[in-house]
């Protein structure tokens, strides 16, 4: 799903592909090629917040090398001192490089979002009850896409989105995919990490290969220190690291058979 293809036809009911252009990206799950952007919906409650998991979708958008973009909903479900922290998170990323929206439960995004959108192929990722068929809702209330409840037991969602399917959303189009709630890492390397971290790139450290673990004279871990780049951020990076070096070695081998 994704594909240009030139078509023709001699009717309005039958016609025939007759050339399919190469792909530029192409992702397997969701099946979809040609991805111009992905949004990441997150909650900030009911599923709470989570920076750990936003970080493991922001790298897995940079390793398809996809632009992200960040949508947050139901912020009008918080009180002043939850909203201050979540734009103190905000901030933390737009300073990093990343653009990020706020979204309510029954109100249309704002125009400055939508046009995001116009002339793109987007993927919306995140796991379920985050609300992303309600936001495409609210962008087209006659899609009447299906909603679910969020589980009190668990605190996330249940799967309402059993397909994909590519929806025309404001002059572009938008891949409705299941919810999932982790991500793994198999296929990525430790420098994937490094270089999935944006914020880690304009600093050159004594080693080349620096993991920005234990290597002695570390650029970013200096960074860190000096509150250049975000603790948090760096934390994630490392529980990240550490299941990459630490996978079992059968699937390795079985990967390198295959």
């Amino acid at each position: 799903m994704g594909d240009w293809v030139e078509f023709t036809s001699q009717n309005e009911r039958e016609g025939m592909i007759t050339k399919i252009e190469p792909r530029k990206n192409e992702l397997t799950r969701p099946p979809v090629a040609n991805v111009d952007q992905i949004i990441i919906v997150m909650s900030v409650v009911q599923p709470d917040f989570s920076p750990a998991l936003l970080d493991r979708f922001i790298v897995q958008s940079e390793q398809l090398k996809i632009k992200p973009v960040l949508y947050w909903t139901k912020v009008d479900c918080l009180n002043d001192e939850e909203k201050e922290q979540i734009d103190m998170w905000r901030q933390l990323y737009e300073k990093i490089g990343y653009s990020v929206f706020y979204g309510s439960l029954d109100e249309k995004p704002s125009e400055e979002f939508l046009a995001q959108l116009s002339d793109k192929i987007t993927v919306l990722m995140g796991q379920s009850g985050v609300g992303k068929s309600t936001l495409l809702n609210n962008i087209l209330p006659q899609l009447d896409l299906q909603t679910g409840e969020i589980s009190t037991s668990l605190g996330r969602g249940r799967h309402t989105t059993r397909h994909v399917e590519l929806l025309s959303v404001h002059q572009g189009l938008v891949a409705d995919t299941p919810g999932f709630s982790a991500l793994d890492f198999e296929e990525l390397t430790p420098i994937d990490l490094v270089n999935d971290f944006i914020e880690f790139r304009q600093y050159t450290c004594k080693f080349r290969g620096c993991l920005h673990h234990n290597e002695p004279q570390c650029a970013v871990k200096a960074a860190v220190a000096d509150n250049e780049i975000s603790k948090e951020r760096y934390e994630h990076y490392l529980l990240m690291l550490s299941e990459i070096q630490n996978r079992r070695p059968n699937y390795q081998k079985r990967k390198k058979n295959d």
